[in-house]
C-alpha cells in the first residue's frame, strides 16, 4: 500500500484538520466526538442541515459544510458509519431553533445510527425529520443496504436542500423537498480498479486489467456484472440507459446531469462520458439544464464513474442556483 499518511489511526482527524485549516472562513473541526460545522452556526431562526457518512467519498460530505448547503457533517471511520454521538453533537451544535433536517444516504449503518441521534435529539426539545436517498438503480439490495443505495444524488440533495434552509423554509418544507430529489433522481456508477482502504492495506476486490465492474456503489461492493472493458461511448450508454428506463423522463424534460468521479479518474475522461450522456439525451429531445462534473462522491483512489439523473422544475433549478460557498461547491457569492 502506497498513501500519503502518517498512520491508519490517524488518517481521518488529520484530513479533518488540514481541511478546517485550509477553509477556516467557511468550517471548522471538532473532535471527540468528530464532526465539521459551518463557521457561523448555529445561524438563529434556520433549518439546519446535516448529513455524514463513512469517510473516504471526499469531498462528500465535509467538502460540502458552509453557506447554502451544509451545517454539519459527521465523517466516520474510513467507509464505516458515524456513531450516534457524533451526530447528537452536530445536531445539538448547529440547531438555530427551526429544527434540524438529517440527510442519510440507505446504508444500514447510517440509517440506524441516524435515527438513534434523531431520537435523542427530540428527547431533548429539538425538532428533527431524516430523510433517506436510495438513488442507485444498479441493485436493489446490497452487502450494505436494504433496498437502493443512496449515491450521488445525496450531493443534488445536499445542495438543493441546504439553498432552501437558507431562504428561511421551514423544516417541513425543507424535508419535503429532500424527497422530491430523492424521488426525481436515478444514479450508476462502474469502475475500471478497486480502491484500497488504509486499515485493510489491499485492494478491496480485484479486477484484472482488461476488466471493469458495471454497477458498483461507493464502497466497491459488487456490482450488476463484470465484464471486458469498452469504449467510453458504450460504457457511457450502460450507465445511463438503466436511468432513462427507470426515471422515465419525456421528451420535453428539463434534467441536471451528473457525471462523478470515483477518486482515480480524470476530468478529461469524466467529459468525454458526459459529452456522449448530453448527445444520447439531445437526441431524445430532452434538455440538460444544469450540469456537474468532477469528483464530487468518491471512493478513496477508486477508478471509475459514476452518471446520476435529476429531474428538474422550476423550483429545484432556482435551488440548484441559488448561492453557496463550501469547500467543493462555490458559486453566486
Amino acid at each position: 500500500m502506497k498513501k500519503l499518511i502518517n498512520s491508519v489511526e490517524d488518517v481521518v482527524e488529520e484530513a479533518m484538520a488540514g481541511l478546517a485549516a485550509a477553509y477556516d472562513g467557511i468550517l471548522t473541526a471538532h473532535f471527540g466526538p468528530n464532526f465539521l460545522k459551518r463557521t457561523d452556526a448555529p445561524v438563529k431562526g434556520k433549518v439546519a442541515v446535516i448529513s455524514g457518512g463513512g469517510s473516504g467519498h471526499e469531498p462528500l460530505h465535509g467538502g460540502f459544510v458552509g453557506r447554502g448547503m451544509l451545517d454539519a457533517a459527521c465523517p466516520g471511520a474510513v467507509f464505516t458509519s458515524p456513531t450516534p454521538d457524533q451526530m447528537l453533537a452536530a445536531t445539538e451544535a448547529v440547531d438555530g431553533g427551526k429544527g434540524v433536517l438529517h440527510i442519510v444516504k440507505n446504508y444500514t449503518g447510517d440509517v440506524m445510527n441516524f435515527e438513534m441521534a434523531a431520537d435523542l435529539a427530540r428527547d431533548q426539545g429539538i425538532a428533527v425529520e431524516a430523510v433517506v436517498i436510495n438513488d442507485d438503480v444498479a441493485v436493489k439490495d446490497s452487502l450494505y443496504t436494504a433496498g437502493r443505495r443512496g449515491v450521488g444524488a445525496t450531493v443534488l440533495a445536499e445542495k438543493i436542500c441546504g439553498a432552501a434552509a437558507e431562504e428561511g423554509r421551514s423544516l417541513e418544507q425543507v424535508a419535503a423537498l429532500c424527497g422530491k430529489v430523492n424521488a426525481a433522481g436515478r444514479s450508476m456508477g462502474m469502475a475500471l480498479t478497486s480502491c484500497t482502504v488504509p486499515h485493510a492495506g489491499k485492494p478491496t476486490f480485484e479486477l484484472a486489467e482488461d476488466e471493469m465492474e458495471m454497477g458498483i456503489g461507493i464502497h466497491g461492493e459488487p456490482g450488476r456484472e463484470r465484464m471486458k472493458i469498452r469504449p467510453a461511448d458504450e460504457v457511457t450508454e450502460m450507465l445511463l440507459q438503466p436511468l432513462l428506463d427507470d426515471l422515465a423522463p419525456g421528451s420535453q424534460d428539463e434534467v441536471l446531469l451528473f457525471v462523478n468521479g470515483m477518486g482515480g479518474t480524470p476530468l478529461l475522461e469524466l467529459f468525454i462520458l458526459y459529452r456522449k450522456a448530453q448527445e444520447i439525451l439531445r437526441n431524445r429531445g430532452i434538455s440538460v439544464a444544469r450540469s456537474l462534473v468532477g469528483p464530487y462522491i468518491t471512493s478513496l483512489e477508486m477508478a471509475g464513474a459514476s452518471m446520476t439523473l435529476l429531474r428538474l422544475d422550476d423550483e429545484l433549478k432556482h435551488f440548484w442556483d441559488a448561492p453557496v460557498c463550501t469547500p467543493a461547491l462555490r458559486w453566486g457569492l
